[in-house]
């Protein structure tokens, strides 16, 4: 050291960690997540996580670590939007923009049916606002085997749209089966791959990192609750639906769904 002097003393105070602007993450933000260059826009967030759709359609989930991601050219820290304190909320727990408090309408003649309560619990967690708003009716019709005869009493046509969500729609299943009897212009049947709504929820909601494998041939819900040492199935639920504040704790395919439906049974005069 010609003149005796360093970069710095060796004992003193560590590097000030870098610091980075918040930036509030609204649903379809175009953001980059540094670490991986993967490039898309903001499907949804919640305390720990965001959900990013690329280009190409692929979704991937990445932890809101400080300086995590990119906006507009600058390195920030998404959050979550604000809530007014006060009137209602700026969104939904859809993540809907939320309509102006209005009077009690009456409802559609166009309708959505889930398979049991619990499908409906958990759409009015999420999807209430909306709903109601759009004076659209959910109805549990008890099982999909009932699916036919409902659709065949309730006579669907072009101001009478039918939205059906279901369990298990994959290739080959017997709620696909069903599906293929009563789909037309008029009736749309979307679904999931999960034996069971409890499955749409997030697991780590749970504080674990997947849903427990049930042998084929044993109820999914008691052979759930088996693994996981519960011994009311009902007490259970409703802790879960309790740990549900809006879309960003269920899977992509059950919001999708869901959506769709939506879509569809609103897309008629009223």
């Amino acid at each position: 050291m010609a003149n005796g002097i360093l970069g710095g003393p060796v004992d003193g105070p560590a590097r000030a960690a870098a610091t980075f602007p918040n930036v509030e993450a609204t649903i379809g933000l175009s953001v980059i997540h540094r670490a991986s260059k993967f490039r898309g826009t903001l499907l949804r967030i919640n305390s720990t996580e965001a959900e990013i759709k690329g280009d190409t359609g692929l979704v991937r989930v990445f932890p809101l670590s400080a300086g995590n991601f990119e906006v507009a050219g600058v390195a920030c820290n998404l959050i979550r939007p604000k809530v007014a304190s006060a009137g209602p909320p700026a969104r939904t727990a859809s993540g809907s923009r939320a309509a102006p408090t209005s009077k009690a309408q009456v409802a559609r003649a166009a309708r959505i049916v889930v398979e049991g309560i619990h499908d409906a619990e958990l759409i009015e967690k999420v999807w209430g606002d909306d709903l109601r708003s759009e004076a659209i009716v959910v109805e549990p019709i008890g099982g999909l085997d009932n699916l036919v005869a409902y659709v065949h009493e309730f006579r669907p046509n072009k101001t009478r749209r039918l939205g059906v969500l279901a369990d298990h729609l994959v290739p080959n299943s017997k709620e696909t089966r069903i599906a293929a009897q009563v789909a037309n212009e008029h009736v749309i049947v979307t679904g999931t791959p999960y034996v069971d709504v409890w499955a749409a929820v997030r697991p780590k909601r749970l504080g674990i990192d997947e849903w427990p494998s049930v042998p084929i041939g044993t109820d999914w819900k008691l052979g759930v609750c088996a693994s996981l040492g519960v011994a009311d199935p009902k007490a259970f639920w409703r802790d879960l639906l309790s740990k549900v504040s809006g879309f960003a704790d269920l899977e992509v395919e059950v919001v999708g769904a869901v959506e769709k439906l939506i879509d569809f049974v609103t897309a008629v005069e009223s």
